[in-house]
């Protein structure tokens, strides 16, 4: 196993993949480990969107065939919203929304996993992964994980180099062809 996965479920804290595409190529996966002991909550509702443990009229709901909606170079990649697909959508495994956890981890650099909110407390399916430093959204959304190795960082920086259009929606689709916990 992974130094660096063995090293995250030793302290408790579950590693989830995202299985990438862009133009329905496959880009990589990205692992990323969830702060389950600083953000349990946040880290749990992401975890069961990545497994499709969460469920909605019996069926699997999450991020599974989801696209990631906003590229900005240099700042962040967005995606999470499996219910609208455009940004708009929002869910979450403890209802509509849940609030705010802890803005104790912070928009340090590249390759953290934050929450995408519409506000305060309003944290739902949607989520981004910083490609720099964002010390501006500190206090704002919340920090809950982190990706674990150079490879995940490399798939994310071949999304962030997507082109975008209007309204930073990649000119090529960027899909999950797959998720799940490793």
């Amino acid at each position: 196993m992974d130094p660096a996965i063995a090293d995250a479920i030793q302290r408790g804290n579950p590693v989830v993949f995202l299985d990438i595409s862009i133009g329905g190529v496959p880009a990589g996966r990205i692992k990323i480990e969830l702060f389950a002991d600083v953000c349990p909550r946040t880290a749990e509702n992401f975890r069961q969107f990545c497994t499709g443990e969460h469920r909605k009229q019996s069926q699997p709901t999450g991020y599974k065939s989801s696209t990631f909606h906003r590229i900005i170079k240099g700042f962040m990649i967005q995606g999470g919203d499996f219910v609208n697909h455009d940004g708009t959508g929002r869910v979450s495994i403890y209802g509509d929304h849940f609030s705010d956890e802890s803005f104790l981890l912070r928009h340090s650099g590249p390759g953290l996993l934050s929450m995408a909110n519409s506000g305060s407390n309003t944290n739902g399916c949607q989520f981004f992964i910083t490609c720099a430093k964002c010390e501006w959204l500190d206090g704002k959304h919340v920090v809950f994980g982190k990706v674990v190795d150079e490879e995940s960082l490399l798939v994310i920086r071949k999304m962030e180099s997507v082109p975008a259009g209007v309204g930073n929606k990649p000119k090529l689709s960027v899909t999950v062809e797959q998720c799940g916990e490793l």
